[in-house]
C-alpha cells in the first residue's frame, strides 16, 4: 500500500485507464496546460498529449455535448467540470441526451461517459457555488451517481466508472483533494452500487457519503466514550443505492440516522427513510432521523456557514434522540 492524496488517486485512475484504452480522453476547463484546476490531472498532458487531454473554453454545454456525441463514434470521454455548479448550464446534455440515448436508440448507442468534478460546499464560496447535486442527478433514470469519500474508494470507483457503458456522474469535493489515504500499489477496481461499512457497531446505524461523512466519524468517536457504538455506512454510490446493506444494519441496531450535505426537501436521505420504513418498519425502535443543511441558499459569512452545514454535534444530538437519551 502507498499513501497518496485524493487528487492523486483521481489522476492515477484516469491515467491507468487511458493507458489501457486509447478511446478514453479527458476534456474540460484547465485540465491540460494548468494540470487541472485542483491538480487532479497533473502530468497527463505530458503523457497523453493534446489529442487526449483537451482544454476547453468556458462552455460547459458545448463540451458536455461534444463528449456525449463522441460516445456514438466509439470514444469513452471523461468530462471534468470545474464544479458541478457550472454543470447547470450543461445539464440539458446530461439529462436529455447522455441519460436517454441508450433507450431512445433502442439500445444501439450506449453512452460510456464520465462527468466528474467537485460538488457541495467548499468554504466561503457563497450561494451559487456551494450546492450539492447528488440527489438532482440521482433522480434521473439512466445515470449512475458515485460520491466517494476517500482516496481508496475514489480510485477504485473511478476506474469502474470509466469502464462502465452507461453515463456516470462522479462527484468529488474541493475540500477532499488534499486528503491522504492508503491505496494499493497494483490494479484494483470497486463495484458501483455497493456500500461499505466503515465502522461496526450495535446501537445505531449512521448512513452518509462524500466529505460530510467525516462528521459522522467524529461523532462516533465521541459517542463511543459514552458507551454508544455506531455503525457507519458509506454509501459511496447513491444511484444505484445499496438498500440491502442499510436494511441489514438497521435490523441489527434498530435505529437509523442519515447524514447528508443537501437541502432537506426530496433528497437521498428522504428516499432512504421511505425505503426503510416501507421495507423493515417492524425493526425500527425509533423514528428515522435525517440531518441536512438548513433550507436556505448557502451563506457567505463563515459564522452563518457553520450553522448552515451539518456537523458532528448534530449527529450526536440525533443519535441521542433515537436512543431516547435526554428525551
Amino acid at each position: 500500500m502507498k499513501t497518496i492524496q485524493f487528487r492523486e488517486a483521481i489522476a492515477e485512475a484516469m491515467s491507468e485507464e487511458m493507458r489501457r484504452d486509447a478511446s478514453i480522453y479527458l476534456m474540460g476547463e484547465e485540465v491540460a496546460e494548468y494540470n487541472g484546476a485542483y491538480k487532479a490531472s497533473k502530468g497527463m498532458l505530458d503523457e497523453f498529449g493534446p489529442d487526449r487531454v483537451l482544454d476547453t473554453p468556458i462552455s460547459e454545454l458545448g463540451f458536455a455535448g461534444i463528449g456525449v456525441g463522441s460516445t456514438m463514434t466509439g470514444n469513452r470521454p471523461i468530462i471534468e467540470f470545474m464544479t458541478f455548479n457550472f454543470a447547470l448550464v450543461g445539464i440539458d446534455q446530461i439529462i436529455n441526451n447522455a441519460a436517454k440515448i441508450r433507450q431512445m436508440s433502442g439500445g444501439q448507442f450506449p453512452c460510456p461517459i464520465v462527468f466528474r468534478g467537485p460538488t457541495g460546499s467548499a468554504g466561503q464560496l457563497a450561494a451559487t457555488h456551494s450546492q450539492a447535486f447528488e440527489n438532482w442527478y440521482a433522480n434521473c433514470p439512466g445515470l449512475k451517481v458515485v460520491v466517494p469519500s476517500n482516496p481508496y474508494d475514489a480510485k477504485g470507483l473511478l476506474k469502474s466508472a470509466i469502464r462502465d457503458n452507461d453515463p456516470v456522474i462522479f462527484m468529488e469535493s474541493e475540500q477532499m483533494y488534499g486528503d491522504k489515504g492508503e491505496v494499493p500499489e497494483g490494479e484494483y477496481t470497486l463495484p458501483i452500487g455497493v456500500a461499505d461499512i466503515k465502522r461496526k457497531g450495535d446501537d445505531v446505524t449512521i448512513v452518509s457519503f462524500g466529505k460530510i461523512i467525516k462528521e459522522a466519524y467524529i461523532a462516533a468517536d465521541a459517542l463511543a466514550k459514552e458507551g454508544i457504538e455506531c455503525e457507519i455506512i458509506d454509501l459511496r454510490t447513491v444511484r444505484p443505492l445499496d438498500y440491502n446493506t442499510i436494511f441489514e444494519s438497521v435490523k441489527k441496531t434498530n435505529r437509523l440516522v442519515i447524514l447528508e450535505e443537501a437541502w432537506p426537501f426530496g433528497n437521498v436521505s428522504t428516499e432512504i427513510t421511505y425505503q426503510v420504513q416501507n421495507t423493515i418498519f417492524d425493526y425500527l425502535d425509533a423514528p428515522v432521523e435525517k440531518i441536512n443543511t438548513a433550507d436556505t441558499p448557502a451563506p457567505y459569512s463563515p459564522v452563518l456557514l457553520k450553522e448552515w452545514l451539518p456537523n458532528s454535534e448534530d449527529v450526536i444530538k440525533a443519535v441521542h434522540k433515537v436512543i431516547y437519551r435526554n428525551a
